[in-house]
């Protein structure tokens, strides 16, 4: 495991801890495998019972390192890792989302700070969130102008209305703590998230793992869609959207803090 993700099993808990607080715990290549391999060591260890997830610093996750976005755009920059690399069809970066979705275990987010782009997916691939009153949600990828891809499909349905997902990803706009409880985003509010969570992962850990993994199974599996189908089609617009210059602009324009100019011409979607 690489030092972008911390692990610390105890009790049987894993408490893992997004590590790289200097850069508001954004997502980088490194901290992508980092993420991976964290969640495959949890689920090789048959000790852990329930996992607790949480950012260092200020922040859970600021979303996608800026540096993703430089050059000839992110299109530059992902290849093969378009491509499903998980029995499911998730694909590299759609796997920093499920890969927690997909452990036998509960996992349990302690949110603060920001989360947003890559930290609000990643957050939503966790079993409950517990917020603190600072934390501040978007799904925030049209401000660059792509699509949220890490797995969205398979984790909204059944938490975010269709209208409400359709405004926050149309938008980019920061929901705070009270909105995102409203909206069923976080399972509740408190002022030590990261204790909260611990508490409720003790308590997880303390009931018969027989009985927690099926009902993992059972409601994850119940409330699902076509998970293949819908990872399939985040990859394909993803990539769509990538080949346009108009990805390319609003990167460059974040870049370099300017007004973006769109050409209006009409893309075509597969």
């Amino acid at each position: 495991m690489n030092e972008r993700v911390r692990v610390v099993i105890a009790d049987h808990v894993a408490t893992v801890t997004l590590n790289r607080a200097e850069k508001r715990n954004a997502v980088d290549t490194a901290m992508f495998e980092a993420l991976f391999e964290a969640a495959d060591s949890i689920a090789a260890n048959p000790l852990v019972r329930a996992v607790v997830m949480h950012g260092d610093g200020k922040d859970f996750c600021a979303g996608v390192d800026i540096s993703v976005f430089g050059g000839e755009g992110i299109g530059a920059t992902i290849g093969e890792r378009m491509k499903p690399r998980t029995l499911s069809g998730a694909n590299f970066f759609q796997s920093a989302s499920l890969c927690w979705r997909d452990l036998p275990v509960p996992v349990i987010a302690a949110l603060h700070g920001s989360a947003f782009g890559a930290g609000f997916q990643i957050a939503m691939g966790a079993d409950m969130r517990y917020a603190a009153p600072d934390t501040r949600m978007s799904i925030m990828e049209i401000k660059w102008g792509i699509v949220p891809d890490m797995g969205i499909t398979a984790t909204l349905p059944g938490i975010l209305a269709e209208d409400k997902v359709r405004e926050l990803a149309y938008t980019g706009r920061l929901v705070d703590a009270n909105e995102c409880l409203a909206l069923n985003l976080v399972t509740g509010i408190h002022a030590d998230p990261l204790a909260k969570a611990s508490a409720v992962a003790a308590e997880i850990a303390a009931k018969s793992p027989d009985a927690v993994r099926a009902i993992k199974k059972l409601v994850s599996e119940s409330w699902r869609g076509n998970a293949a189908a819908t990872l399939k089609l985040e990859a394909d617009l993803q990539m769509s959207v990538m080949a346009g210059g108009n990805q390319k602009e609003a990167a460059a324009a974040n870049i370099e803090k300017r007004e973006p100019v769109f050409d209006d011409g009409i893309q075509e979607l597969p």
